[in-house]
């Protein structure tokens, strides 16, 4: 799959992310929809990201990802997203108010299960960038018979 297919088909899961996620916000209630809400925001960023970066492996894109819903977790700590919330509410649905170690939690969780996704995705499409996808990929290249010719 090419990188311009493959970025059309991120934002359709990007759009369908939010969709659920807003549904999950709206709809349900409890440690239950906070738990998966928090870990549909990770898929969330793990999409964005390979969107940003289509080539990226698909466990950078996990890490990277991950990396960036921990540091906005940790910025809850500041205090800061809670005020900005308060003067533009949607600000919460992006920053969150309050820091719990539980959503670290299911950030990973969603972070990696959608990085699974976007792995075998990659494999079964073809478009593995990076990794050997011939069996002689990968291997070292033959040397000449005689060794090193001269000039």
């Amino acid at each position: 799959m090419g990188t311009g297919r493959r970025r059309i088909l991120l934002a359709a899961v990007g759009v369908a992310l939010v969709v659920v996620g807003l549904a999950v916000a709206r709809g349900m209630d409890g440690a239950v929809a906070a738990f998966l809400g928090d870990a549909l925001y990770a898929a969330l960023i793990v999409v964005a990201t390979a969107f940003l970066a289509p080539r990226a492996p698909a466990r950078l894109v996990t890490l990277v990802a991950f990396a960036v819903c921990a540091a906005v977790e940790l910025f809850q700590l500041t205090g800061v997203p809670a005020a900005l919330a308060d003067a533009v509410p949607a600000v919460a649905l992006v920053l969150g108010t309050t820091f719990q170690w539980s959503d670290l939690l299911a950030y990973a969780i969603g972070a990696i299960a959608a990085g699974a996704v976007d792995a075998v995705s990659r494999r079964v499409t073809g478009s593995s960038r990076g990794a050997p996808t011939t069996p002689s990929a990968g291997g070292r290249p033959p040397h000449p018979p005689g060794g090193t010719p001269s000039r």
